[in-house]
């Protein structure tokens, strides 16, 4: 079958992706920027990728007319500019509208479970877009999952940052809120399941695992999984707002998506029963296998996709192309060089930086600025990197985004995701010479950003001068 598949650059359809091809489909990856779609892990002559922004419907015309099957998993939680649930509402009639011009027999939605009357907007926002979509001329099959388990996801990454950094927790009442995780495994044989399957037309199922758990219960069994001793004490008078700090302070996640999670967490998210798993032949996981699963990957170094990816400003609404010029007038700029004994050796250095491996040099002013960006609403240093050797354009790098990695050029570029008063850039480059050139710039925005470049230049001789060294050193022993 001719798939169509939006949402590529995220969580959920990363991990779908493989599996189709790999099923016989042709699919069509549908993306807002062909920069961000890293091209080269598929060799399949049965991948077509298009640039599509289901915020234009003008746009939306490089979508081929003899589709057979659509995924709608768009959604738009932890954007930080602009209200989420209108921006979901105009992509979905976007989406509506276009693919109504197809032969598009079948859509699949992956939706959250909304099984209560006071729902939060994050759900609410999500039962909008089916009500929306299943106006369509199309069949609609929509899946409502929960909590969604598995290496990379957010909700592993959270729990995982709370259970590893916290020995005891102070937490708020929600904790005791019901929930049905699921493995992401068990997501992707659902979303694959009901392909053409005509039993699911028009018909909605909540997907979850075996278990029904509170969220201190998830909590308490991933400490036991990992050999840990955690103590949790439960409070009534942390408001959303000081839960939500508390998740942001304490995780990876960014404040607004912080926020959605802790409204969408007061509600139960629990499956309404139904035989989907049975008809489709799906084995359920259970939350402890799915926890084991994920760090199998994790000790692999086989992360397949991150939450971290997944865009959190409106900064590259315009596309990565339009960042990967780096300019030249009006702004400041660092440059190093240095001649290096063994390119490969410091290029694999530069294609590890980051995350676990930290910065080669003076890693706890690093910290320093990522805690300090945090406290100002900034993504900080928190969310590392999704595979410590591995990097393509768009993914997340600590406070920083890719936006070009390649090795044969053997050139690595970074756009800074910190709040500055401007725009930054990292670039490292090893010529046909072997000189590695190290170059930080800055362009600063009115008197604010001309401060802050002559305030941090002091550090900036220091760190960088020290970075570079670091990268050129030979192999030793």
């Amino acid at each position: 079958m001719k798939i169509l598949l939006t949402g590529v650059t995220g969580y959920i359809a990363q991990r779908l992706l493989p599996v189709l091809i790999e099923n016989g489909h042709e699919v069509v990856c549908c993306v807002r920027d062909k920069n961000r779609f890293n091209r080269k892990n598929y060799s399949s002559e049965a991948l077509t990728v298009i640039e599509a922004d289901f915020l234009d419907s003008s746009s939306l015309a490089t979508i081929p007319d003899d589709i057979d099957i659509a995924y709608y998993l768009i959604h738009s939680m932890s954007t930080e500019i602009g209200d989420f649930e209108s921006m979901e509402q105009i992509c979905a009639q976007n989406f509506k509208d276009r693919i109504n011009q197809t032969t598009a027999k079948q859509v699949i939605y992956l939706s959250g479970i909304v099984n209560s009357s006071e729902l939060s907007k994050h759900l609410s926002s999500r039962k909008n877009v089916e009500a929306i979509l299943s106006g369509g001329k199309f069949a609609l099959t929509t899946l409502r999952a929960g909590i969604i388990m598995g290496s990379g996801s957010a909700s592993f990454e959270i729990i995982r940052d709370l259970v590893e950094k916290l020995p005891f927790m102070i937490t708020p009442k929600w904790l005791n809120t019901q929930c049905q995780p699921i493995a992401i495994r068990n997501v992707v044989e659902f979303l694959t399941g009901v392909i053409g399957k005509e039993f699911t037309y028009n018909k909605s199922y909540d997907i979850g695992g075996p278990d029904l758990l509170s969220y201190k219960e998830m909590l308490l069994r991933f400490a036991s999984i990992r050999g840990l001793k955690r103590r949790i004490f439960i409070v009534p008078i942390m408001t959303p707002k000081i839960s939500s700090y508390w998740l942001y302070f304490l995780t990876a996640t960014s404040f607004p998506l912080a926020k959605n999670l802790v409204n969408s967490m007061k509600t139960e998210v629990t499956c309404e029963p139904n035989d989907l798993a049975v008809n489709l032949g799906i084995q359920l996981i259970d939350y402890d296998t799915s926890i084991r699963f994920a760090f199998d990957k994790i000790e692999q170094n086989q992360v397949l996709s991150s939450w971290k990816d997944a865009q959190t400003s409106d900064l590259f609404r315009k596309g990565l192309s339009k960042f990967i010029e780096v300019p030249v007038n009006g702004c400041f700029k660092d440059i190093r060089r240095l001649k290096i004994e063994n390119a490969q050796f410091s290029l694999d250095k530069i294609w590890s930086i980051g995350g676990k491996t930290g910065w080669y040099y003076a890693n706890w002013l690093w910290k320093i600025r990522g805690f300090l960006d945090q406290v100002i609403g900034g993504v900080g240093m928190r969310r590392g990197r999704k595979s410590d050797t591995e990097i393509a354009p768009g993914d997340a790098l600590d406070f920083w985004r890719v936006l070009l990695a390649d090795k044969s050029e053997k050139r690595l570029l970074l756009f800074a995701e910190m709040k500055l008063p401007g725009e930054a850039w990292l670039e490292f480059k090893i010529d046909d010479n072997n000189f590695l050139t190290q170059t930080a710039t800055f362009r600063p925005l009115g008197v604010l950003g001309l401060l802050y470049w002559y305030s941090v230049l002091p550090f900036h001789g220091y760190i960088f001068n020290g970075m570079i060294k670091k990268i050129a050193e030979p192999r030793r022993g």
